[in-house]
């Protein structure tokens, strides 16, 4: 089983690696003030997506953060009624 997973990884590895060397086109990203940078369009998706994960991860620690403060509250509750 372990074979499987290593060879699915590879393949997956080699199918995006394939797919970032078809799209290094550059692309011109325009921002504000008339400020543009030209980067290869592999790289712009990988920063999107690292930036989404980031976005994700940080929503995702607050929400769980919140939800262990009221988990301690709780057993301090009922560690206090025993």
């Amino acid at each position: 089983m372990k074979t499987l997973i290593w060879i699915l990884r590879f393949v997956v590895f080699f199918a995006l690696f394939g797919l970032a060397v078809k799209n290094s086109a550059t692309v011109d990203l325009r921002f504000y003030f008339d400020r543009h940078v030209d980067a290869p369009l592999s790289l712009v998706v990988l920063g999107v997506f690292v930036l989404g994960v980031v976005v994700g991860i940080s929503a995702a620690t607050a929400t769980l953060l919140r939800q262990r403060r009221e988990l301690g509250r709780l057993k301090r509750r009922v560690g206090d009624r025993s």
